[in-house]
């Protein structure tokens, strides 16, 4: 599938969308949406920013770049290139032209929007999936990349450093392939049995450090998380990474189509029951749905979304010092498929209900 056949496929499920709501258009501005409508554009200047710095809109029969002038020729030589959008420009410093190019497609009773300044607000995002076979390969691509990152990071690290320099050393490895950081945590020694969401700081690596990302390049995410031990680690840390990585066994080969999120999460929680943490559950979420945002939502114990086939998951269990992630993908293959494996990483073996699964040890230096 090329880029104008999955651009169609896109526009289709967005005008059978207003065909059901009644509605002539919508407006599409977060960049989760222009990314997911674009094959991959970029809708960003502030990068944390959920919204974006132009705006599309999707009629039943046209599809429009709404953007000031300051962003519409980028957007459209680099972003939108190789498909067809009418470009609506108004003066950056005039925004009410904006207002008039719109009512002259349709009056603002008729228009939906995804981020409420037009019409009615409405979720776009289970539109997302099933991912197209192109985002599928792009998804593998950018996981190997993220995988990677680890082991390239792991190789200049040094005893002494600051967390701000790991995550500096990460995001330099990550940025000079054109993928961004949209999390990134770094914890080294007693902060991460502290803490379940380390931003870095100056605190200095005395032997143990975890890195967590979730990298973003063409509007996909993948999460994922390493740790590195200066020195042999402790029988306890050995223990509780064993039980960790079978936790997360659990949640990625219960992970099936069809099957409903209460039900995974449920499976998870009688993991840690059987490896001896029953309560660790209860002091981060276990992850869940991921795609075009990070986490589109967190699976818990009364979900009822079911898992449908070609879609992407992260599920992320920790148990207080230890924690273990990648992104999958469901597809029509059998079990899931790991795209974030870091080629040269030392492995742990676990078994769940029979089935041998290999999940990401701490690398010993």
């Amino acid at each position: 599938m090329n880029k104008k056949q999955e651009f169609d496929v896109k526009i289709s499920r967005l005008q059978r969308f207003l065909a059901e709501k009644e509605k002539k258009g919508i407006l599409i501005n977060h960049q989760d949406n222009f990314s997911w409508v674009t094959c991959g554009g970029e809708n960003r200047v502030v990068t944390a920013s959920e919204s974006g710095a132009s705006e599309l809109l999707v009629t039943g029969k046209k599809v429009y770049l709404v953007a000031n002038n300051i962003e519409s020729d980028r957007v459209m030589e680099e972003e939108l290139f190789g498909l067809e959008f009418e470009p609506l420009v108004f003066p950056w410093h005039e925004k009410n032209k904006k207002e008039k190019l719109l009512s002259e497609i349709a009056k603002p009773s008729q228009l939906l929007s995804d981020n409420g300044s037009i019409g009615k607000i409405v979720d776009l995002t289970p539109l997302h999936f099933p991912l197209t076979e192109s985002e599928l390969i792009r998804y593998r691509t950018l996981g190997k990349k993220v995988g990677a990152s680890f082991r390239a990071a792991s190789q200049e690290i040094k005893v002494g450093d600051t967390e701000n320099k790991i995550a500096a050393v990460m995001a330099e490895i990550l940025m000079s392939q054109g993928i961004y950081p949209t999390v990134l945590l770094i914890a080294a020694d007693e902060r991460i049995l502290k803490f379940r969401h380390p931003l870095p700081t100056k605190n200095q690596l005395k032997k143990y450090v975890m890195m967590v990302v979730c990298g973003r390049q063409a509007g996909l995410i993948v999460s994922a998380t390493r740790l590195v031990s200066f020195g042999k680690l402790s029988p306890e840390l050995e223990r509780k990474h064993k039980a960790v990585v079978y936790v997360d066994a659990a949640f990625n080969l219960e992970t099936k189509p069809g099957k409903m999120m209460a039900e995974i999460f449920t499976d998870g929680l009688k993991a840690y029951q059987t490896c001896g943490f029953p309560e660790e559950w209860r002091l981060h979420h276990q992850g869940g749905l991921t795609g075009y945002q990070g986490r589109y939502y967190m699976a818990h114990q009364t979900e009822k979304r079911k898992v449908a086939t070609n879609s992407a998951f992260a599920w992320n269990p920790s148990i207080a010092g230890t924690k273990s992630e990648d992104t999958i993908l469901i597809t029509e293959k059998n079990g899931p498929e790991i795209i974030s494996a870091t080629q040269g990483w030392p492995m742990v073996e676990t078994v769940y209900k029979g089935i041998k699964i290999s999940r990401p040890a701490v690398l010993v230096k």
